[in-house]
């Protein structure tokens, strides 16, 4: 139907948007990019068929999927982030003031331009904070290559296909594993478990073997159609997981953060997960 965008990243469901004006359509190196404008969620950017981001709730995803790691590591310096190229992740890890250098590691180099073109308030000048790097590069290669080391690493890739695919595999986990400092924590963007039980469950296993505790959080982002966005995470210190609302309250204050949606509250509550996602784990990741 003319002047709505379809999504295509279910075989037996999809959402519309209407479009109001696209502002730029192209293929780049790597994928079908579009960029229109939606009279709810402001612009919105989709990669190969898939909503990526809009500005009408693209705090919800990046406010924990940034906040809720170095929240409950306490003292995180070094931030490696992969994927992110509209620099939403990069905003949120930089409001933390103890974050010395946030490293960014993005593939797509259309995707970081086109972004601060057309979607600056996401970004909101991220890119040029003298604490980030922008790293032009396979995410894959470079975790596996560079001799550094992160107190966070966080995987904002596109879902398990095309030039995502490659960052849900154990292989890419184990190598971040090798680049995280003692006491580090990796978190993952993990889906929609109600319409992707098998990424959640083979994500798991995959993690579980690696790390001593392997588990997830949630959040609900209205783009991201079908229930609660799931968030990996893993970590060796299992005590991470576990810190009180009193605990991250303090940190929060102490950081100074604004934000739209993520509270201390929230934050212990995500790690909460439903009946449902307990049983695509067989019961894992309860504790």
């Amino acid at each position: 139907m003319s002047g709505w965008y379809t999504e295509t990243l279910y075989p037996d469901v999809a959402q519309r948007l209407r479009m109001g004006t696209v502002l730029h359509r192209d293929r780049t190196g790597l994928q079908d990019l579009v960029i229109f404008e939606n009279p709810l969620l402001g612009r919105v950017m989709a990669l190969d068929g898939v909503i990526q981001t809009t500005e009408g709730d693209e705090h919800v995803y990046h406010e924990m999927l940034g906040h809720v790691p170095i929240l409950a590591h306490g003292a995180a310096r070094r931030v490696l982030i992969i994927g992110g190229g509209d620099g939403g992740l990069l905003r949120r890890v930089l409001e933390h003031p103890g974050v010395e250098r946030a490293t960014m590691v993005e593939i797509d180099r259309s995707v970081v331009d086109l972004s601060i073109e057309y979607l600056p308030a996401i970004s909101a000048g991220a890119f040029d904070d003298p604490r980030a790097e922008l790293v032009i590069a396979d995410g894959c290669r470079f975790v596996k290559e560079t001799p550094e080391s992160f107190d966070v690493i966080l995987v904002d890739s596109t879902d398990p296909h095309g030039p995502g695919a490659v960052l849900f595999t154990e292989e890419f986990y184990r190598d971040c594993k090798a680049r995280l400092a003692p006491g580090g924590i990796l978190c993952t963007q993990n889906g929609v478990p109600f319409l992707q039980p098998e990424e959640l469950r083979s994500s798991h296993q995959r993690l579980g073997r690696l790390f001593a505790d392997a588990s997830f959080f949630v959040a609900p982002v209205p783009t991201y159609y079908g229930g609660f966005m799931a968030f990996g995470w893993a970590t060796d210190d299992a005590a991470l997981r576990r810190r009180t609302a009193g605990e991250i309250r303090g940190r929060f204050a102490a950081a100074g953060l604004k934000t739209r949606y993520y509270t201390p509250d929230i934050h212990v509550a995500s790690f909460a997960l439903p009946a449902f996602m307990l049983d695509i784990l067989g019961g894992a990741a309860a504790g």
